[in-house]
């Protein structure tokens, strides 16, 4: 028995197979998505931090005791 598959029937099967999954959970997909987003959120904070001043640990810990 001859399982061979084209390049293009692959590509399909392999879309409907995505598509499905999706439709299915669609959780998968929205974690997926908050899980891009908290990580482009913390590269642009590491970005914009590389031209802050630096400050003390000590005052780090403190600022963060004071807020509620």
């Amino acid at each position: 028995m001859d399982l061979s598959v084209t390049q293009d029937q692959l590509k399909d099967l392999i879309k409907t197979a995505l598509v499905e999954v999706l439709e299915q959970r669609r959780d998968l997909l929205y974690d997926a998505v908050e899980e891009a987003m908290e990580d482009w959120a913390l590269c642009r904070a590491i970005q914009e931090s590389e031209n802050s001043e630096l400050i003390e640990r000590d005052e780090v810990f403190k600022l963060l005791e004071d807020t509620p």
